[in-house]
């Protein structure tokens, strides 16, 4: 009969070798360690900070934790990631949800200047509208011309927020790094901050820190896919 503990032990020890595997372990250069990130490393190799998994994992639990409980209450979490490692996931997955998601430029204002965007978004969403269901064919060409380049501007600047009607509950962020606009204007509204934080990155701001590396596809994948599970929390 084999002993709960060593069952417990045995998953425990799977996950962290996945983790390793998917490339969580690698921060970066020690000379660009930020020091308030220096507890989440356990060692250094040729140069780079490698991850204390077990915390990394601690601080992943906790991340889901708090997200199963923003999923039962059904309310908006918005997804940021517009690096080459967070793009295709955020994407990904937020679709799944039917969720919001900034996978190219964070659009200054998006949260600290909520209504205005709001409003700029709800007029992008009704033109796009009226272009798929033919409203806009009773206009000449040169004004069709005028309203499709309008069309592509703003999907630039608000493709993938479409699902974003009311202010979200929180936010998921490939980079906080990358993402320090977003993270301040979330800390502005009041918004958490679930955030993939790497070594060199610091964590003010952050409410839900994961640390591992942000620069591997795999890594940020498997972190996002992670928390994906929670949110199927019902």
């Amino acid at each position: 009969m084999t002993d709960s503990n060593e069952t417990g032990t045995q998953v425990k020890d799977s996950m962290l070798e996945e983790m390793a595997q998917a490339g969580l372990l690698f921060g970066r250069k020690k000379s660009k360690t930020n020091p308030k990130m220096k507890d989440y490393v356990f060692a250094n190799r040729n140069g780079f900070e490698m991850f204390d998994l077990e915390k990394t994992a601690a601080k992943l639990e906790e991340a889901k934790a708090f997200l199963a409980s923003v999923a039962k209450t059904g309310k908006t979490i918005l997804f940021v990631g517009t690096t080459p490692a967070g793009q295709e996931v955020m994407k990904e997955v937020a679709e799944g949800f039917k969720a919001p998601y900034v996978t190219h430029r964070w659009l200054g204002g998006t949260l600290s200047n909520f209504e205005t965007i709001s409003s700029r978004l709800r007029y992008f969403i009704k033109l796009k509208a009226d272009k798929e269901s033919g409203k806009l064919e009773k206009y000449t060409k040169k004004e069709r011309t005028k309203f499709d380049k309008e069309l592509e501007r703003l999907e630039r600047l608000f493709g993938g927020l479409e699902e974003l009607t009311a202010m979200p509950a929180a936010l998921i962020v490939a980079n906080t790094d990358a993402h320090s606009i977003a993270v301040r204007e979330a800390n502005i509204a009041g918004v958490p901050v679930i955030g993939i934080t790497n070594s060199s990155t610091d964590p003010e701001g952050v409410d839900y820190l994961i640390p591992a590396n942000d620069n591997s596809i795999s890594s940020v994948r498997w972190i996002v896919e992670q928390l994906a599970q929670a949110l199927k929390t019902k």
